[in-house]
């Protein structure tokens, strides 16, 4: 081991030199062909041309205009989260402040083209831009513009999302009611648009529609946590399953259990990614029509699974970001051939106005990783089946082909609107798959014997007798699920199981990898830790208190949790069938040093706007003037408050309060949107608790532009505080503050709020 040592240290001391000699330079790397330390991918791929040549993907003479889109950076894009209501005071200051900064700007020797809306998005909530993202994190000109788009991304405000991968959600036509299944999730910012939809309507806190997010890689759904979080909604909830075996869930409907269908689901499968090579340069050097090859079969089963899961009437979009037939029309075919007319291709020609696109293939062949064409599955060499399966070939009966409507599939061109490559068809159900519909109920025969049915050819999973997934209209015990794991009860069965407590989820043959997650525990009617809460808060009646969770079964519940009444649905008859990594909405948090307050627990700015509608009492309305002085100051004291603000709190008790402003339409300079703010009364002044970034996005909305911050003090500097006379005056005095600001400060330590 010495020897070994040694002589790694003695290559590390002569590879500076080393490297010198190769380049002339050490610091000369990148001039050649070397970046960051790893030499440049040429981005050539003479199997990749001759494949797609060969499929004619392109239309005649626009090859070349084709390729050099593929060569070129991706351009960075941006949406503005649609659902909150400010959502025009961010277009308004993205259009007004930091677009024109960009007016006349160049960048290493580029003229920066000020960001364009994508002309098919809705409302001009996406934008695009002819800067590549390296750019935009590297370019001194451009930090401002940067910090904006990263401070308003984390706040939840902005999603940095790829322009083609905005079409699948806007095709799904979500309404607030609509159950939704997200197949596929991960990193999530597919799923966040679909959450604005469900939020369409501001005023509505629970809308009756919810959004089941899934995804196969244990570590990708806590990306997937992150994601849906910044949305603060308590309509989504994020699970960890296979797509292609997904569990049947089930709800309770006036008493009776019935199986969940979804009005929409979104498929966007797995796929070799062809169509991301401006943003993933190793494409380049990896591809090969063998990716495509071992996909196809899995792309396959969640396609149908989708299926059987999705209500008649539904619609379910299936997607890929790559170009290859196998991947895309071939999946389709298959999957409208099995369902024996249960499916049909929606015609959504006219839904994206603006949107260039190219009709669906017809007509394809599948080449082998070595390079050899088959053009029919009958061609195929027995020594290629392990390759090659009859399902990536298109219908040989002419008729059977035309009346697929294959054309009705879209196909994005990277060189049409300066995109990634990408492939969307919408699926419409019509009726029951064919595996999945029942003989008539005959008398004297038992549930069990009822559903055993023979396995139909047309099944792509094989499923076995007695095992069909899919009646809307039968009781549960007649309904099979092929997802779950057999023995499991419903927790309303198992007299052992505590009331409310749904989890922990069901363990895992294989416990290689994933973290354990706490149970889902709903908060009895009759729990004490509730009438404290609703008096200090004169929470309405209407407020629906059997939603409240928490993550503990033992000890002191620190955090209080909320979910939409379909949700506790869904957790109450599903704990243990499904694993649940994360849902609900923080909506309070216990202070520390509790005992001393009329209320044990404080407001969570995460969970204001679904909880404030129910508050009728600790509200301060708040003038734009202070919501500038409480969102840079630390713990403002009541003199720094306008007088209106001091005499609605002046009689209240220490403890958390909401702040809120209200614009005036009559002032069409100021801000024009409402905002509501987690606040806390203490013996002297008032504090936020309000995340940075969030902190940040409303002093933007207001104009004014911060320049720094002392952390230490929870003081952010604006260009007046920075140059203004009496800069002491914002500094928080310990003994002031008095001893509850404090201990709400620490806690906002714990929540990671800022102090």
């Amino acid at each position: 081991m010495g020897r070994r040592a040694r002589g790694r240290r003695l290559q590390q001391q002569q590879r500076p030199e080393g490297g010198e000699d190769a380049t002339g330079s050490g610091r000369k790397r990148s001039a050649a062909g070397w970046e960051g330390g790893y030499p440049e991918i040429v981005k050539e791929n003479k199997l990749f041309e001759r494949y797609y040549q060969e499929l004619k993907i392109v239309p005649e003479g626009e090859w070349e205009q084709f390729m050099g889109a593929l060569r070129e950076p991706l351009p960075a894009t941006l949406r503005i989260t649609g659902y909150k209501s400010h959502a025009k005071e961010i277009l308004h200051c993205l259009k007004t402040k930091y677009f024109k900064e960009l007016e006349n700007l160049e960048v290493d020797g580029q003229k920066v083209e000020v960001p364009q809306p994508l002309s098919w998005y809705p409302e001009e909530l996406a934008w695009h831009t002819n800067l590549s993202r390296k750019i935009l994190r590297k370019s001194p000109q451009l930090e401002k513009f940067h910090q904006f788009l990263v401070s308003e991304t984390e706040s939840g405000n902005i999603s940095r999302q790829e322009a083609v991968s905005m079409i699948p959600p806007l095709l799904l036509q979500v309404q607030p009611h609509h159950k939704i299944l997200d197949m596929c999730a991960a990193p999530g910012s597919k799923t966040t648009q679909l959450i604005e939809m469900l939020h369409a309507d501001m005023d509505t806190p629970f809308p009756e529609g919810f959004v089941i997010a899934n995804d196969v890689d244990n570590k990708r759904c806590y990306l997937l946590v992150h994601q849906a979080k910044r949305l603060s909604s308590p309509c989504i909830m994020v699970v960890n399953h296979d797509a292609s075996s997904i569990p049947r869930l089930q709800m309770d409907v006036g008493g009776c259990k019935q199986v969940l269908f979804y009005d929409r689901i979104l498929c966007d499968v797995p796929c070799s990614g062809d169509g991301t090579m401006r943003k993933n340069i190793d494409v380049w050097k990896k591809w090969t029509t063998s990716n495509s090859l071992q996909l196809h079969g899995l792309q396959l089963r969640i396609a149908t699974r989708g299926a059987e899961q999705l209500a008649e009437g539904g619609r379910m979009v299936y997607s890929t970001c790559s170009l290859n037939p196998v991947e895309d029309e071939a999946v389709i075919a298959s999957l409208l051939e099995k369902s024996e007319g249960a499916l049909e291709l929606a015609d959504v020609s006219s839904e994206l106005p603006g949107l260039k696109w190219m009709p669906g293939l017809s007509h394809w062949k599948v080449m082998t990783r070595d390079g050899q064409w088959f053009a029919d599955w009958d061609e195929v060499l027995q020594s290629k089946h392990t390759q090659i399966r009859p399902t990536m070939f298109p219908p040989k009966d002419p008729e059977k082909l035309q009346a697929l409507n294959l054309h009705r599939c879209l196909r994005i061109l990277p060189h049409h609107q300066n995109t990634g490559g990408f492939f969307v068809a919408v699926l419409v159900k019509k009726s029951s798959m064919p595996w999945n519909r029942r003989q008539p109920k005959l008398p004297g025969r038992s549930a069990e014997t009822r559903g055993a049915m023979p396995s139909s050819p047309t099944d792509p999973s094989g499923g076995k007798a007695g095992q069909p997934s899919e009646v809307d209209s039968k009781p549960p015990s007649e309904v099979g699920d092929a997802g779950v794991v057999p023995g499991m009860e419903d927790v309303e069965n198992d007299g052992k199981k505590r009331d409310g407590v749904c989890g922990p989820p069901p363990s895992k043959k294989m416990k290689l990898f994933g973290f354990k997650e706490d149970p889902f525990v709903f908060i009895p009617e009759d729990d004490p830790l509730f009438p404290p809460i609703q008096k200090f808060y004169a929470l309405d009646s209407s407020f629906p208190k059997q939603n409240l969770l928490t993550r503990t079964t033992e000890g002191k519940k620190r955090q209080l949790y909320m979910v939409s009444k379909e949700l506790r649905n869904v957790l109450l008859n599903n704990s243990e069938k499904m694993k649940v990594i994360n849902t609900g909405i923080k909506v309070l948090c216990r202070s520390n040093g509790s005992e001393e307050l009329d209320c044990a627990f404080r407001l969570a700015q995460e969970g204001i706007y679904t909880l404030y509608p129910f508050i009728k009492s600790r509200i301060v309305t708040v003038s734009m003037e202070d919501v500038k002085t409480l969102l840079t100051q630390g713990n403002p004291f009541f003199r720094k408050l306008s007088s209106e603000t001091y005499s609605q709190a002046k009689d209240m008790v220490k403890g958390s309060i909401v702040l809120k402003y209200e614009p005036d339409s009559e002032k069409p300079g100021t801000l024009q949107c409402p905002i509501v703010m987690c606040g806390w009364r203490g013996k002297a002044s008032f504090r936020t608790f309000v995340p940075k970034n969030e902190r940040l996005h409303y002093l933007r909305m207001m104009g004014i532009e911060v320049v720094g911050e002392k952390k230490e003090e929870g003081v952010i500097l604006t260009k007046d505080s920075a140059t203004g006379p009496e800069p002491a005056e914002t500094e928080v005095q310990p003994e002031e503050a008095g001893g509850t600001e404090g201990a709400a400060g620490s806690d906002a330590a714990e929540d990671g709020l800022p102090q």
